[in-house]
């Protein structure tokens, strides 16, 4: 196997200038340069990726971890990621975990063996106090609101974002009011809980927790959502939903089975998917891709711990 010593002597030119022509050192005569390369194809020569990284202290990949690869909203989070990286040179490594704590770790491991620059996690189901141990040994970014001075965040405030979405339905006269949630324990969906459970206060209403359904990520949990919205003997008028295809799934059952919307039933999503402006479905529009490619940048440049929000807007359209 030929090495830069073998390249230099091909070459005539000095190992040196091997070494900088291989790292794109601007200061290299055209002639040598173009000598080093000629030379590099007649040896078939492969870099030893490893030494590279260790003489540059960078591997210029980030790891990315996310509990779904096919579920819209960590896709378009992954979207913005990806384009941020390919800008700026850098490979990504996706850990998709189930919200596994295992695979989680893994993670965090590569980041300790300096096998990729930094992690961002788009959702978790880690202790805080892991994430804040492991921030020793390079970034680590979350996409959620939690103030931390070790940890930047960047994230939309699904607190107020619920909360606009319960104003909506309040301003039209709904006081009976569900939602769907993907998991009751994520940061996300807790904040999103206070503000259901905060505006029904306001309203004088009691939190109804048969009003409440849980694990709704696909279209045929909004199948099922609106099947048990059937059934119940006292049933919401409204709901507020964890995404828009939930949403979708709900609405087109209510089609199928006879059900109005929004006279019988109201429905806001989440996110302003593709799918939301084909059905005109009501929604609380994320830029997704615009966090992803902040966590991304936050977890390159590592200058300062940043805590940062990124607007929202209600869309109205036709379910509410």
């Amino acid at each position: 196997m030929s090495n830069i010593r073998d390249i230099a002597k091909l070459a005539q030119v000095s190992v040196a200038t091997v070494s900088r022509v291989l790292n794109n050192h601007p200061y290299v005569k055209e002639e040598k340069r173009k000598a080093v390369w000629h030379a590099v194809q007649q040896l078939d020569y492969q870099q030893n990726i490893n030494a590279v990284h260790l003489s540059k202290g960078k591997t210029f990949v980030i790891g990315v971890v996310l509990p779904y690869i096919n579920h819209p909203y960590f896709s378009r989070l992954l979207e913005g990621i990806a384009d941020a990286a390919e800008a700026n040179g850098y490979k990504l490594m996706v850990i998709q975990t189930n919200y596994q704590v295992d695979k989680e770790l893994e993670a965090l491991d590569m980041l300790r063996l300096k096998q990729v620059d930094g992690v961002i996690f788009t959702s978790r189901s880690s202790p805080w106090n892991i994430l804040k141990e492991y921030r020793a040994y390079g970034p680590v970014v979350v996409c959620e609101n939690k103030m931390d001075n070790q940890i930047s965040a960047i994230y939309i405030d699904h607190y107020r974002a619920f909360q606009r979405g319960m104003e909506l339905l309040i301003q039209k006269g709904h006081r009976k009011i569900g939602y769907c949630i993907g998991r009751r324990k994520g940061s996300n969906s807790q904040k999103r809980h206070e503000a259901y459970r905060d505006q029904l206060a306001e309203i004088g209403e009691p939190v109804t927790e048969k009003w409440i359904f849980e694990q709704c990520l696909h279209m045929e949990d909004g199948v099922r959502v609106l099947r048990e919205w059937r059934d119940m003997k006292e049933a919401p008028t409204a709901l507020v939903v964890t995404n828009d295809l939930v949403a979708a799934g709900i609405i087109l059952e209510a089609e199928k089975l006879g059900v109005s919307i929004p006279e019988s039933l109201a429905v806001i999503g989440f996110d302003d998917q593709p799918l939301a402006k084909a059905l005109r479905i009501t929604t609380i529009r994320l830029p997704l891709p615009r966090i992803g490619k902040e966590a991304f940048q936050q977890a390159i440049q590592d200058l300062q711990i940043i805590h940062k929000a990124l607007p929202f807007e209600l869309v109205e359209r036709k379910t509410v």
